[in-house]
């Protein structure tokens, strides 16, 4: 069984942050994108590698993946997965997106989809219906301040 939970943006966990993941919206549509080894799709993200914050991280990984330009990158929650006995934690944002160019040739990425919700087909689907739907409670809660 695995169980995801969500502490404060600013929470720090007592071991080190592993993964920055971005919802990013563009106009009116959610995008994501398929790695190249797979035929599943996913929210943005990566590994924070050695030298970075979870924010460089998430900007890093936004670009790569998506071949955002131009964006506004908010972090939504601090976030924890425990999986087979074993815990790692991460970061969620929220990507505005307002120009993408085209994804890198060097991108791990094959294909880059704009859609309305969460697709069926994801590559982490006990991880990334909830993140999805914290980033969907964040901006309603974010309207109703």
């Amino acid at each position: 069984m695995t169980e995801v939970k969500f502490f404060n943006p600013a929470y720090r966990p007592n071991i080190k942050l592993t993964y920055s993941v971005i919802a990013a919206k563009y106009g009116n549509t959610w995008l994501f994108v398929r790695h190249h080894k797979r035929d599943t799709w996913e929210i943005p993200g990566g590994h924070i590698e050695e030298d970075e914050t979870s924010e460089k991280a998430a900007r890093r990984e936004l670009m790569e993946e998506t071949g955002a330009v131009d964006f506004k990158i908010e972090c939504v929650a601090t976030y924890s997965v425990l999986k087979d006995g074993e815990i790692g934690f991460g970061r969620l944002y929220l990507a505005e997106i307002s120009s993408l160019g085209p994804v890198p040739d060097s991108s791990e990425i094959a294909e880059l989809k704009m859609m309305d919700s969460l697709p069926d087909n994801l590559t982490h689907p006990d991880i990334q219906p909830h993140l999805y739907q914290r980033i969907l409670q964040y901006l309603e809660e974010k309207v109703n301040i």
